[in-house]
């Protein structure tokens, strides 16, 4: 399992358990993910760490001085 962090702009998003939906997103030298439709953002990752899987988990929603994040958990092993 790999577990990765979402920035989200707003509360109520997502709820935990929630099974969600990525696609991925090509910059010059790196990637990054989207919750679709256009609910969270990922940071970027280099292409020896892109996802394998599109589909994951909600497993966390946190709120900080900084906005919401979500933590969403992948099974890469399929």
């Amino acid at each position: 399992m790999r577990q990765m962090e979402f920035k989200m702009e707003r509360e109520g998003l997502l709820t935990v358990g929630q099974e969600v939906e990525v696609t991925e997103s090509a910059l010059p030298t790196s990637y990054y993910y989207t919750i679709t439709p256009a609910v969270g953002m990922s940071k970027n990752y280099q292409a020896y760490e892109r996802l394998k899987s599109t589909h994951g988990i909600v497993r966390e929603i946190n709120q900080t001085d900084r906005g919401f994040y979500t933590i969403v958990e992948f099974n890469e092993e399929e």
